[in-house]
């Protein structure tokens, strides 16, 4: 008895509630598919012929751009970003792949782009980062690495698709 009012008396502490954070983070996991399961079928699709962005994805997506690659794509993602003259391969206009593509945004190609973990070696090396591994951060009991780089390059994605122009 006297540990169970030790513990009461200690405060609450995420290592006391495992059940509690599988709850949290089968949640949070969930949110995505709660989300394309409202908006019908065109949600499972690869591709999208008219960017409709998730605003509140693009407004994250807008941060994370900033902080990693409005640096070499520049703030506008139209590619002059400062550190652009330096490289050997200018970097792209963000704003206009679904002109590009004819009108269709390839969410799934450009998500695998960013990601840059699962391009194969032997199609040569790449002067962009591998943008996988570097979001993705451990945040203890809610998710893990993968997870979150996922939902950041998600984001990622939302944002791009938010800036294209004609």
């Amino acid at each position: 008895m006297r540990g169970r009012r030790d513990r009461r008396m200690r405060g609450f502490s995420w290592a006391d509630a495992p059940l509690l954070c599988f709850g949290i983070r089968t949640i949070l996991l969930s949110i995505p598919f709660a989300i394309a399961g409202c908006s019908g079928p065109q949600a499972t699709a690869q591709v999208s012929s008219a960017p409709d962005p998730d605003p509140m994805l693009a407004e994250v997506g807008a941060e994370l751009f900033t902080s990693y690659c409005a640096s070499c794509h520049g703030v506008d993602a139209r590619g002059g970003g400062p550190a652009a003259p330096a490289l050997i391969t200018p970097p792209s206009d963000l704003s206009r792949i679904a002109a590009r593509g004819g009108g269709v945004f390839p969410e799934s190609s450009v998500a695998r782009l960013i990601d840059g973990r699962f391009d194969l070696p032997a199609h040569g090396s790449r002067e962009m980062p591998i943008w996988g591994a570097c979001l993705a951060e451990e945040i203890p009991c809610f998710a893990t690495g993968d997870e979150v780089a996922r939902g950041r390059i998600a984001s990622l994605v939302e944002y791009l698709k938010s800036v294209q122009r004609p």
